[in-house]
Parts: structure tokens; sequence; C-alpha cells
């Protein structure tokens, strides 16, 4: 028995999307499942009591501006089915306000104007496959459709003076283009493309460029400025990791970024008219950033800080006083701080290379003793297993049981080269980095080699259904949380909009037929040996449910026990407060038992 009960870990407020400032800089938004659910708060940047500005039940608030005119404008889906709609409420509360009303169409990104007169956001309205970016007049009621096609067309930020807005285009996850919108004309223009991975970020104070990061002189991206005039382009940081997208005032003063030090976020700051470095506290720089915000007179950022014993909190710093405020305390659980665990970055041989990863010991393993230990698997497969908090993890640590993060190839953070391994070769060279895990596992001498499970959701829902049925003889038991189990139907199923790409991530249904059944774990289902358990939310876009019913079926026929948990409200990811805990107590109590009897 552990020190705490799941329930304490599981005690923490979980935050969705991004931070936005008022227009006066005096508040920030935000988004958080205090109320069981995601919903807007907004806070006073000096920290104090939050307000709750959206009351929703079923639907999921993803992304929130708050606009010059006081109201926000934000993005939501229902049960997490991902068909988000436009809406807007007054920041001091009221009645949500759709601004699109288009079942089955699904908005992915909002930007506003400088003026906060016209807002844009992109969504497949007037081709299922295709994306396009519309002008929306607020004061007229007017939709012009700007640009679009294949890919996913998204709004940057619009210059200054109302007469630009950058456009990002992604055709792949690994290939990213960045136009430029002439609005009064409606002519757009190409910026950088090719085989590059771009994302803009903010304009110059004098609208004569925009800065911007990208992988094109590397491996890694580097932050640039791109200059309007002349088209040519500066670098201004290339260190030999990745920098992440960045974030500017509007006066284009101030620039802020943050590197990803093999998971651990560096944050920056520079003054652009004295090209001074401004100091940041350590705090900001002692875990995972996974957001942050500039006010719009750049005195203060807001960012959303996590660390393996540090649950997800969100803190603004005020530059000029150097202070620091905490708004939200969100593990409430009354766990000591003293006994969360934080992980040790290591490296170990796969067949080709070596693969980094995070490894956690529990506290008090006596010498000589072994414990059990699980491999969790992120999602993607193209992200990062970072040390951020996990209540997942911690309780399975409280309760002596290890854990192996390992970031396969396919993950992000490493280089595009790396991030690029896993393009066509899901059930490959993935299969072999987790045959290593197991086997950099059994080298430590406090590990049980009787007595490794291996868990994980989307693809590392497919990474365990094919390490159990490909790998059989390394798992004592396996957790899947819709996981494609069927490359061939997962080919089929996934969004209009994601079919163009998915034959260079994943492989053509038709003409890839054979490998895609090769590599399916579908195909090894009479080679399972250990207890599994299967999650699925029934609305699920991404994943749907029939890839967790054909494997559960299949190895039913067979006579396997399988354990099924299928949540009707849920999609990719559960997001109800109430399922999340089902869910993921399930699997803790599922892992548990079978390591420890």
């Amino acid at each position: 028995m552990g020190k705490y009960i799941y329930d304490q870990f599981l005690a923490q407020r979980r935050y969705s999307g991004n931070i936005t400032f008022s227009p006066d800089g005096t508040e920030v938004a935000y988004v958080t499942d205090t109320t069981g659910q995601f919903n807007i708060w907004r806070q006073s940047v000096n920290g104090g009591w939050p307000f709750q500005v959206t009351a929703f039940e079923a639907e999921t608030v993803r992304q929130v501006e708050w606009a010059p005119s006081g109201h926000i404008y934000f993005l939501a889906d229902k049960d997490g089915d991902e068909f988000n709609q436009v809406y807007r409420i007054p920041a001091r509360g009221g009645v949500p306000e759709p601004i699109t009303d288009k079942p089955g169409v699904q908005f992915i990104a909002l930007s506003l104007s400088q003026d906060g007169r016209h807002i844009y956001y992109a969504g497949n309205a007037i081709e299922p496959t295709q994306n396009h970016i519309f002008r929306h007049d607020m004061v007229s009621g007017e939709v012009h459709t700007l640009c679009g096609g294949p890919g996913f067309w998204g709004p940057g930020q619009e210059s200054h003076d109302g007469r630009y807005l950058l456009v990002v285009v992604q055709m792949g996850n690994t290939v990213r283009h960045i136009y430029l919108c002439d609005l009064a004309a409606t002519e757009l223009k190409p910026l950088i493309t090719g085989d590059v991975n771009a994302v803009p970020g903010p304009w110059a104070a004098d609208d004569s460029g925009f800065y911007f990061t990208d992988n094109s002189r590397g491996e890694f991206f580097s932050l640039c400025f791109y200059d309007l005039a002349t088209g040519a382009v500066s670098v201004v940081e290339a260190p030999e990791w990745d920098v992440l997208p960045t974030d500017g005032d509007d006066a284009g003063r101030l620039l802020f970024w943050v590197v990803n030090e093999g998971g651990y976020s560096r944050p920056y700051t520079r003054n652009l008219e004295t090209g001074e470095m401004l100091p940041l506290p350590a705090l900001l720089g002692s875990g995972v950033i996974e957001t942050f915000a500039i006010s719009h007179d750049g005195s203060r950022v807001a960012v959303r800080v996590s660390a393996a014993n540090m649950a997800r909190d969100i803190f603004v710093h005020h530059f000029a006083a150097g202070e620091t405020a905490r708004l939200t305390y969100s593990l409430v659980g009354g766990i000591d701080e003293a006994d969360l665990v934080a992980p040790q970055l290591v490296e170990f041989p796969s067949f080709d290379r070596l693969i980094p990863g995070f490894l956690y010991k529990p506290n008090g393993v006596a010498p000589g003793q072994r414990v059990p230990v699980v491999v969790s698997v992120h999602g993607g497969p193209e992200a990062q297993e970072q040390p951020w908090y996990s209540g997942f993890y911690q309780y399975l640590l409280d309760q002596g049981v290890g854990l192996l993060t390992p970031n396969i190839r396919g993950s992000t953070g490493y280089g595009k080269s790396y991030q690029k391994l896993i393009h066509r070769d899901w059930g490959g060279g993935d299969l072999q980095d987790l045959k290593a895990c197991a086997e950099f596992l059994r080298s430590l001498d406090w590990v049980d080699p009787e007595r490794i499970a291996i868990f994980g959701g989307s693809y590392g829902g497919f990474a365990t259904l094919q390490a159990v049925t490909r790998l059989p003889e390394y798992w004592a038991c396996g957790v899947d949380w819709c996981g494609p189990s069927n490359l061939v139907t997962m080919a089929k199923s996934v969004p209009p909009t994601w079919r163009p790409m998915m034959k260079g991530m994943l492989g053509d249904p038709d003409e890839d037929y054979a490998m895609l059944v090769e590599r399916s774990p579908i195909t090894y289902v009479e080679n399972l040996r250990c207890p599994l358990l299967v999650v699925q939310g029934a609305k699920d876009p991404r994943v749907v449910q029939a890839e967790s019913d054909q494997m559960v079926e299949r190895l039913r026929e067979r006579g396997i026990t399988v354990a099924y948990l299928l949540f009707e409200d849920e999609g990719h990811g559960f997001l109800k407060r109430k399922n999340q805990r089902t869910s993921s107590m399930a699997t803790v109590e599922f892992l548990v038992r079978h390591l420890k009897g």
C-alpha cells in the first residue's frame, strides 16, 4: 500500500488551450475544469479570486481570445467530437453567442484583428477535405473567404496597420508554410515554402517584417526574422535545440521565446529596442512551459508551468517590478511535494541509435529489491514526453511501481530527421524501440524483469497493442487507450481534412494495403499472452470506436479475456472530470493488480 489514495493525486485542476490577456492588461482568461468541464475563467494578474465566464456541461472550450470590445471569442466542441464552433461572450459574463453554427464542420483556429472588429477562423465549411480561412466582420456580419485548399490553413497575426494577415498552411506534421494575405486585395503571396516546417510569430513594431520559427537551416527550429521589403531571412537565435513558437507585445518592443532542451523549457525575453535580455525567475525554467502570452503593453508575461513535482499552474511575471504572481493552486489533494518523484533523463540503445526517455524510480527502493515498472508511450506519435506533473504517474510511484516514459523514434524535440523516422513506418523501427525499452529495464538491478507493463493512448495505444501482440514475451499486462488496431481501417476512417496527409504519415489503405496489414496489431491477436485493458470514447473522430471494437471482438472470439471500457460521451482523450477519473482509476487499479497482485 502507498502513502496516498489515487483521488489525492487526481485532485488537481486541469487546463486546456491558451492564455489571453484583457485589453488593459489587468486580467487574464484561461480554460480550466474546476466545474468538471473545461470552461473559461478570468482572474486578476495579481492573483485573487477567479471568476467563471462560461458554464458549459457538455461543450469543451478549446481556445480563447480576449477582444478590445470586451468580448471573449472562443472555440468549443461538444462531448469531445472536435467539431469546434466559434462563440463569443461578454468577459463580465452572459450567454454564449454562436458565431458559427455548422454541424459537421471543424473550425480549428481563431485570430483577432488589431482593432477587434474582425475575427479570423479556419475550417472545412466549403469542402470537407480542405480548410479555408474566413474573415468575419463583427459589425456588419459579413463573412469573406480569404484563402484555403488542401492541408490545414490557419490565421496568424494581423499586421499593426491592418493591411496584412500572416497565414500558416500545414501540409504534414513536418511541413508548414507561411503565406502573406493582402487583406485589401485579398491576394495571397507565398513567403516560406518547400520542405520546411515554419510557424509565424509576432510582427515588428513598424510592420517591416515578422518573427517566425523554422527548421530549414538544420535539425532544429531556429528563431528568425523575415524582411517584407527584401524577402531576406535573418537568424535571431539558433540553439542546438528547438525554439518553440514565440510571442510579443502589440508595439513590437518585446520578444519572448522558449527553448526545449531535452524536454525541459528554458524561457528568454529580449527588449528589441535596446537588445537587452530581461531576467526571468528560475521557477519558469524549472519544468515545462506549456503555453504563454505577452500582455498587449509588454509589461507582463503569463505562463502555464508544470514539473514532475508541481501540478500545472499559471504565473504572471511583471518585468519592470521583477515580481511573479502565482494565480492558481491546482494540486488540492494534500500531497507533500517531497513525496513526488522527479525523473532521471536517460538514453538507452535501440538497434540503430540511442533512445531518450525519463526514468522514474519509486522512493524507498531498498538495495537488492526489485519492483515492477510501466512503460508509458506518448501519443502523436509526433509529440514528446516531458517531465511534467502526472497524477497517474505519481500514484503508481507511490504504490512502488516505477516508470519509463520513452521518446521513441518519431518523437519531436530531437531533430526533424528523428521525427521523420516514423513516417510510413508505424510498426517498424518503433517496435524495435519498444523492445529496447524492455531490454533496458531488464538490465537495471532494481527492476523485476517479469513485471513490466506497457500503457499508452492514441499512438501510444497502438504502441501498446503492437507490443503485446508482436513482443508478447516482455509484458505482464497492457493498457490501450483509443489506439488503432487495424492500420487499413484507421487510414480510411480519419477526419476528411486528415486524408490528404495520411498517405505520407501512415500509408495509403489501397496502395500500401499489404504493408498496413503486416504492421497492424489485429493481425497478431493469437500471440497475446498478458491481460489487456482497452479504453475508448464513442465519439472519437480520430481513432473511431470500431478500432477498439474489432480488437476486442477478435480477442474474445479466440477465448482471450480482455477488459473493455467504452464512454458514450467522450471523444479522443477524456475531457469530463467524472469520465477522466473513472477511466484513469480503472487503469491504475488494473496495472497495480496485475503487477503487484
